[in-house]
């Protein structure tokens, strides 16, 4: 397996547990509490989000390129 892949498909898993980790801090009572008071999640929620889902896009492409 060719280095770009290798680190393509690594992205994409981190990326897959970036976004899962996010998705389940947004269900957390406490970010309930902050998100109705703020309108808007915390900074910690939104770097997993964000991070998520860079990693996971950079990764599919590292693997879809020729």
């Amino acid at each position: 397996m060719k280095t770009n892949k290798l680190l393509g498909l690594i992205l994409l898993i981190a990326g897959a547990i970036l976004a899962y980790f996010g998705l389940n801090a947004t269900e957390a009572p406490l970010e309930a509490v902050t998100e109705a008071v703020t309108g808007r999640y915390s900074d910690q929620t939104m770097w997993y989000l964000i991070g998520g889902g860079v990693s996971a896009v950079l990764g599919l492409v590292l693997l879809l390129k020729k």
